[in-house]
Parts: structure tokens; C-alpha cells; sequence
């Protein structure tokens, strides 16, 4: 029900979102916790070493450039216009209501499936950490019995949208501890392991080797754009600071700095633990192997206990454990918020426009993302034996799809300032052009990979891999929904909500924010 004299609340964007909140330090820590360190690295890592071995070092920088680059078209719209729609927002402006609304698709429902992805990481390592508390190796197994993990995924889920609902506030002060804690068992796990295997004390016996950095060699191309997915998906969510900028204290420049430095933050963490996990274990299919599907289905399920022993397994399963709950909570934001700019503009239905009155956050799209994100994983969980490994997988081509539409968009919306200054030229064309065509390169490759039934789990649906089906084909049903929204509210689509700009065009003004009590 619509309130129509909402209770007196502090100054709000023009959309309704809570102002002056964030500063760059917060906006990167809900970065950080968007990215998740602790669950992307166990729960892909596996999947990078399945494609290409030794070279996971050599792929984590190759996947960091497009994503760095493409960062400074994010960069570059937030610091002229801050809003929360971000890619939706920024490439309907730039390329016109068809082509944004696909990124706004694209966006949209990438968080919707990383969602039900960590939840049910989550779930697994909630029954790990309980079980070897009280020493039950029945408690630890639950999450590997499929209704109960779908039942415990359902739960994470109802619990993170409840507690993103409750304001931008309570999400940024919650999130200093658990990042903070993450990334310090992080760090203490790569330190212990590193130091296993400079001593000799290792299973894989392997001597270092700066070959592991170089992606130019030993390397094919199916196998390089397979782990390339892998990992630009490693990055994927230092963007959230980019959808929070109307909720920043300093919008045009806070968002752009609080995106770079988490993504800078995550690609040292990242090559530390790369490093570590390989040199410890080493990439065979075997023991502790990465490669072992055993391993590579969870890598620190596997390796907690040799690396660290019983009160170090625990300490790294509780990371784990609160690295998904962290991610839960700050991933919930970007998706409601892009869905609350869709809304707004009238590309979406006028429902997902509304903000609650006194947490000023999108209450209705929360809910909305609560609620796909669970039937998505319960569908694709009895499809599929492995569906973590497809899930990711499958992100990546979304992931490529909407970064890659921004970074180009990025280009033609500055086009009259690429060579007003060296400083223009570098990051309003050559870094987001180079960045968008990697991306696209990445996408097109991976595209046609997924077609096969053995790339991600092996699961396939009429011969054609089930993960062409999560990626693409998700794609495809947006376009779809897009036609039926273009039949039932034109108005987006005539660029009459929303039209078409370059540099300098004044942002067009939604119309007063609807208030609900959801």
C-alpha cells in the first residue's frame, strides 16, 4: 500500500535512496564484501585449475586488465552522473533504451544468480563448521543432502534480504567486521601454506615459478577463454560502490575511488592465494590436487584441515561461512537498486520504483531478488549434480555481456572530450574501449565454449551444456521481457523517460519517489 504523507526521514536522492552515507573507505569495504574473497576463491579456483593448470596466476591478471580497464568507464560516468542504475542508466543514455535495458538485464540478473550461488556455498559451509564443532561427521555432510540444501540456501537468502532491507547504515557498519575478519583469515591461510611450501613440508612438490604469470604460453585458446570466465567472475562486484554513489557523501568522485581500490585490493589477495593453494597442493587430479573434483568443487573444504590444522579448519570453514554472509548482504543492494533506476524510468513495472520510508532502500526489489534468486537455485540445483561450477561459468558471459556494453557506452557518451586532454584520451577512450573489445572477445569465445556439453559440470539438455542455457539463454529471455515491458509501458522505449545524451546533457529528473511500507 502506498503511504501517501510518509513519516519525516533524513534528505534523500531523487529516487528516495538516504544521501551523504558512505565515505570511500565504506563504499570499497561493501565492494570487497560484494566480491566475497574468501567464497569466490573456494568455490572457482577449482574451476580456473581445471581449465589451466599451473598458469591460475597467469589467468587472475588476464581477467583483472578488462575489469580494470572497463573500472575507468564506471569511473568516468559516476563522476558526472551518480546513479544507482548504473549500467542500465549509464548505456540507455549513451546507446539508446534497447541496448540499456539489456545491460540493466544483464545486471540485474547476474547478482539475481550469484545470489543463490553464495547462499548455497553458505549453506554447505555452515553444516562443515557446525559439524566439526561437535565433532559429527553427519552434521557435516548435511549440506551435500540436496533438499537440505536447498531448504538452508532458502533461509540464507530470506535472512540477507531482510537484513539489506534494513538500510544503507546497518549494512556499512556490519560489514567492517566481517570483510575485516575474512580477509585476515585470508591472509593467515596464504601465509601458513606459503610457508608448508617453501620448507619442503607440501604435497605437491613444486618449485616456484614466474612461468605461473605467463599467459602466452602452454595455454589454448578454448582453455584460456574457459578460465578467463573464471576469472573476471573472481571480480565481479567491485561495481557495488558504483550503484551507491547517490548514497555517497562526495557522489562524483567517492563511487569511482571506493571501485578501484577494492578491486585492487581483491587482485593482491587473489595472487597471494593463488600462489600459495598451487605451490601447496599443486594442480593434479589426485590427493590434495586441485584438479581432484573433490578439491576443485571446495577448495578450502579440502585444504583447511592439512594446511591448518583442526583449529585452523575451523577458523577458515567460520571465513568462509561469514564471507558468504557479508556477500549475501552487499550483493542485495546493487540488484535492488538498479531494479528501483529501472523502475524509475519506466522500464520496469512502476512497483519496482517504490523505497520504504524510513530505511530509504528498495524494499520491493529486495524482495523481488529474494525470491527468483531461490526458485532460480532450486530449479537449477535438481537440474544439475554440480550446479555451483555452471552457475559461474555462466556468469561470466553475463558478467562480460553488461561490462563490456558500459565500457562501450562510455566511449560514445564522451566522444566530444577524447582529445580535450591527455588525461580524456587515456580514460574516456582507450582504456574503456580496450577494455570493452577484451570483453567482448572473452564473451564471443565463451559463447560458443559453452555450447558443449563438457565445459562447466558435463550437464547438458539436448545435447547443448547447460551452461549456454544459464548464460546465454538467460540473455535471450531478457530480450523477450523486454519487448513485453516495450508493449506495456512505451514510454522508456521513445526515449521519453529517459533519452538519449552525451557529455554535458543535464540528467533528467524522475518524478517524486514513491513511498511503500514493504
Amino acid at each position: 500500500m502506498l503511504v501517501q504523507n510518509a513519516p519525516e526521514a533524513p534528505p534523500h536522492s531523487d529516487k528516495g535512496l538516504a544521501t551523504n552515507k558512505l565515505g570511500t573507505l565504506a563504499g570499497a569495504v561493501l565492494s570487497i564484501a560484494s566480491i566475497a574473497p574468501a567464497y569466490t576463491t573456494t568455490a572457482s579456483m577449482g574451476l580456473i585449475v581445471a581449465a589451466v593448470g599451473l598458469k591460475m596466476p597467469a589467468l587472475l591478471i588476464a581477467g583483472f586488465i578488462p575489469m580494470f580497464l572497463a573500472a575507468y568507464a564506471y569511473r568516468e560516468f559516476s563522476a558526472e552522473t551518480p546513479d544507482c542504475g548504473a549500467s542500465f542508466t549509464w548505456s540507455a543514455r549513451s546507446l539508446g533504451p534497447y541496448i540499456g535495458w539489456m545491460a540493466g538485464w544483464g545486471s540485474v540478473i547476474a547478482v539475481v544468480i550469484v545470489l543463490a550461488n553464495i547462499a548455497a556455498v553458505g549453506a554447505e559451509f555452515l553444516y562443515l563448521f557446525i559439524g566439526r564443532v561437535v565433532h559429527s561427521e553427519y552434521i557435516a555432510t548435511l549440506g551435500d543432502n540436496k533438499l537440505i540444501n536447498i531448504a538452508t540456501t532458502l533461509a540464507f537468502l530470506a535472512a540477507a534480504g531482510w537484513a539489506a532491507s534494513r538500510g544503507i547504515s546497518s549494512s556499512e557498519r556490519a560489514q567492517y567486521v566481517l570483510v575485516g575478519f575474512q580477509l585476515a583469515v585470508l591472509l593467515l591461510f596464504a601465509g601458513v601454506a606459503l610457508a608448508k611450501a617453501m620448507t619442503g613440508d607440501a604435497p605437491s612438490g613444486l618449485s616456484f615459478s614466474m612461468d605461473w604469470f605467463n599467459p602466452l604460453t602452454g595455454l589454448t585458446l578454448g582453455a584460456f577463454a574457459i578460465g578467463l570466465i573464471g576469472s573476471v567472475f573472481m571480480y565481479w562486484g567491485w561495481d557495488t560502490a558504483l550503484t551507491l554513489g547517490e548514497e555517497c557523501k562526495d557522489p562524483k568522485r567517492t563511487p569511482g575511488r571506493a571501485g578501484l581500490l577494492s578491486i585492487l585490493t581483491v587482485l593482491g589477495t587473489y595472487l597471494l592465494l593463488a600462489v600459495a593453494l598451487m605451490w601447496y597442493a599443486g594442480v593434479g587430479d589426485t590427493g590434495v590436487g586441485l584438479s581432484n573434483p573433490g578439491t576443485a568443487s571446495n577448495v578450502f573444504g579440502a585444504l583447511a584441515q592439512p594446511v591448518m590444522g583442526g583449529a585452523g579448519e575451523l577458523l577458515l570453514f567460520l571465513a568462509v561461512l561469514v564471507s558468504t554472509i557479508a556477500s549475501l548482504q552487499a550483493t542485495f543492494l546493487p540488484a535492488a537498486r538498479a531494479m528501483l533506476a529501472m523502475g524509475t524510468f519506466k522500464a520496469l513495472p512502476s512497483r519496482f520504483a517504490t523505497v520504504h520510508p524510513t530505511y530509504q532502500v528498495p524494499r520491493f526489489g529486495t524482495a523481488v531478488a529474494a525470491v527468483v534468486a531461490g526458485g532460480f537455485y532450486a530449479v537449477t540445483a535438481l537440474l544439475s549434480q554440480h550446479v555451483l561450477l555452471d552457475t559461474i561459468a555462466a556468469l561470466g558471459i553475463m558478467i562480460c555481456w553488461y561490462y563490456g556494453i558500459t565500457a562501450f557506452a562510455c566511449v560514445w557518451y564522451f566522444r566530444r572530450q577524447w582529445f580535450a586532454s591527455a588525461r580524456d584520451f587515456m580514460f574516456k577512450l582507450l582504456f574503456p574501449l580496450l577494455g570493452g573489445t577484451m570483453l567482448l572477445v572473452v564473451f564471443t569465445i565463451s559463447v560458443r565454449e559453452s555450447l558443449k556439453p563438457e565445459v562447466g559440470s558435463g550437464a547438458s539438455i539436448f545435447g547443448i551444456g547447460l551452461v549456454f542455457y544459464l548464460g546465454f539463454g538467460i540473455l535471450a529471455l531478457g530480450a523477450v521481457l523486454m519487448l513485453i515491458m516495450r508493449w506495456r509501458q512505451p514510454e522508456y522505449f521513445r526515449g521519453q523517460t529517459l533519452p538519449r545524451a552525451i557529455s554535458g546533457d543535464p540528467m533528467p529528473v524522475p518524478a517524486e519517489p514513491h513511498l511503500s511500507t514493504l
